[in-house]
C-alpha cells in the first residue's frame, strides 16, 4: 500500500506542470456565443504562376505538334511521311480525350494503395478552377491537369518511332489507349501521384520530370514493340535513309525549346527551382549535341548533322529526371554520359539485330536510364530541399532507390507491353501487308501522298 501511495503522489506530482501549460478555461456563460478558431485560408491561384504554367502547357505541345512529328517524319522513307506524322498528331487528340474521360484520374486521383489513382475525378468531376494544394497551391487545379496531359500526349508518341513504317493505323490507335491507360497512368501515378509508392514521399526515388514514367517506360515500350513488330521489308538489305533532315533538324530544335517548359514548367511555379531546371536544361543538352557529334567524328570520320540533333535530343532526356536537383556543372556530365551512351547504343543496334526504326530504345530507354541513375549521383539537397543528396554528396542510398525504380519501371513497362500487343496481335494483326509496306503508310493506310512528283 505504502508503495502504491508513494507512486501515486509521485505521478500527481510530475502532471501538475503538464497541467500548468494549459490555461484554465473560464467557465461558459449560458447564452453567449462559442468561438471557434477560423479556418485557414483557402490557397489561391498567383497570376504569374498560373500564366507561365500556362506557357509551359503550350510548349511541351509543341514538343508533340509539331516538334516530334518533324523529327520523326524527317527520318522515315518519303512514302511513309503523312503515315508517321498522322502517329504523333492524332495522339494529341486521342489522349486528350482519354485523359479527361479517365486518364487524370487514374493517375492523380485520391490514391489506391500507392498504386492507383481512384476514380473519383473521372470526366474531370471536381477538378475545378481553385488550386489543389495536394499537387500545386498557386496554381488552379484544372492548370496542373492540362499541363500533364501534355506529358500524357508525348509518351506514347515516342513509343511510335520504333514500328514506323509497317503498323497498322487501326491497331496503333487501340494500342495508344490501352497502353496510356494500363501502362503511362499507373506509373505516373507511382512518382507523380500523392501517395505513390515509388515518388519522395514513398520510397524516395527522384525523377523531376519523368526520367521513369516518360522515358524508361517509352523506350522500354519500343524495345518490346520493335520484337513484336518484327523488322520491316528489306531491313539490312536495302538502304533506307532519310527523306528530309531539314525536317528533322526543325524537329529537334522545337523540341529543345519545348524541352524548357517540360522540365523548367515541373517546378509548378515560376520561381529560382525552374530557374534552375531551365538552366542546367539547357546546358545539358549542349553538352549531349557536342558529345554525339564528336563520337561520329572518332568512329564515323565525319561530324554528322543528324548526330548532333540526336545527341541534342539523347541530351534533354537524360537530364530530364535530374533537372531539379543538379547544378550546372553535374548537368555538363549527365549531358556528355547521355551522348556517349546513347550513340553507343543506336550503334549496338545493327549488331544486336532488332528494327528500331527511330531509335527510340537508343536514345529514350538508355538515356532515360543513365538520367535516372545519374540523379542519384549527382542530386544536390542545395539545390532542392525536398530531394535528397546523390553518392557524390555522400548519400550512396539515393543511387540504390534510383537503381530499384528503374528496375521497377523496366520490368513493369515491358511485360505490360509485351501482355498488350500479345492481344492485340491476336485479335487484330500487328503489321500492314507486304503490299501495303512496299506502297507505304500514306497511300495504304490514308489515301494521301506527302508529295506530288
Amino acid at each position: 500500500m505504502r508503495l502504491l501511495l508513494s507512486l501515486w503522489i509521485l505521478v500527481s506530482l510530475l502532471a501538475v506542470p503538464c497541467l500548468a501549460q494549459e490555461p484554465a478555461q473560464p467557465p461558459a456563460t449560458p447564452g453567449a456565443p462559442t468561438i471557434t478558431a477560423a479556418p485557414a485560408p483557402a490557397p489561391k491561384a498567383d497570376k504569374g504562376d498560373t500564366a507561365w504554367m500556362l506557357t509551359c502547357a503550350a510548349l511541351v505541345l509543341m514538343m508533340t505538334v509539331p516538334g516530334l512529328f518533324l523529327f520523326y517524319g524527317g527520318l522515315v522513307r518519303g512514302k511513309n511521311a503523312l503515315g508517321t506524322i498522322m502517329h504523333s498528331f492524332v495522339i494529341v487528340a486521342l489522349i486528350s480525350v482519354q485523359w479527361v474521360l479517365w486518364g487524370y484520374s487514374l493517375a492523380f486521383g485520391p490514391d489506391k494503395g500507392g498504386l492507383i489513382g481512384g476514380l473519383e475525378w473521372l470526366g474531370l468531376n471536381g477538378v475545378g478552377l481553385d488550386p489543389n494544394p495536394d499537387y500545386a497551391d498557386s496554381i488552379p487545379h484544372q492548370v496542373f491537369m492540362i499541363y500533364q496531359m501534355m506529358f500524357a500526349i508525348i509518351t506514347p508518341a515516342l513509343i511510335t518511332g520504333a514500328f514506323a513504317e509497317r503498323a497498322k493505323f487501326g491497331t496503333f490507335i487501340v494500342f495508344i489507349l490501352l497502353w496510356a491507360t494500363f501502362i503511362y497512368d499507373p506509373l505516373a501515378h507511382w512518382v507523380w501521384g500523392k501517395g505513390g509508392w515509388m515518388g519522395t514521399a514513398g520510397m524516395g526515388a527522384l525523377d523531376f520530370a519523368g526520367g521513369t514514367v516518360v522515358h524508361i517506360s517509352s523506350g522500354v515500350s519500343a524495345l518490346v514493340a520493335a520484337l513484336m513488330f518484327g523488322k520491316r521489308l528489306g531491313y539490312g538489305h536495302e538502304p533506307m535513309p532519310p527523306h528530309n533532315l531539314p525536317f528533322s533538324i526543325i524537329g529537334a530544335s522545337l523540341l529543345w525549346v519545348g524541352w524548357f517548359g517540360f522540365n523548367a514548367g515541373s517546378a509548378l511555379k515560376a520561381d529560382g527551382l525552374a530557374t534552375s531546371a531551365f538552366v542546367v536544361t539547357h546546358v545539358a543538352t549542349a553538352a549531349a549535341a557536342l558529345a554525339w557529334m564528336a563520337m561520329d567524328w572518332i568512329f564515323r570520320g565525319k561530324p554528322t548533322v543528324l548526330g548532333a540533333a540526336s545527341g541534342a535530343v539523347a541530351g534533354l532526356v537524360a537530364i530530364t529526371p535530374a533537372s531539379g536537383f543538379v547544378d550546372p556543372m553535374s548537368a555538363i556530365w549527365v549531358g556528355i554520359g547521355g551522348g556517349i551512351l546513347c550513340s553507343a547504343a543506336c550503334n549496338l543496334k545493327t549488331r544486336l539485330g532488332y528494327d528500331d526504326s527511330l531509335d527510340v530504345v537508343g536514345v529514350h530507354g538508355v538515356g532515360g536510364t543513365w538520367g535516372a541513375l545519374a540523379t542519384g549521383l549527382f542530386a544536390s539537397k542545395a539545390i532542392n530541399a525536398a530531394g535528397a543528396d546523390g553518392l557524390f554528396l555522400g548519400n550512396p542510398r539515393q543511387l540504390w532507390i534510383q537503381l530499384v525504380a528503374v528496375l521497377a519501371t523496366w520490368t513493369f513497362a515491358a511485360i505490360g507491353t509485351l501482355i498488350i500487343l500479345s492481344i492485340l496481335k491476336a485479335l487484330m494483326g500487328l503489321r500492314i501487308s507486304e503490299e501495303e509496306e512496299r506502297m507505304g503508310l500514306d497511300l495504304s493506310q490514308h489515301n494521301e501522298s506527302g508529295y506530288a512528283l
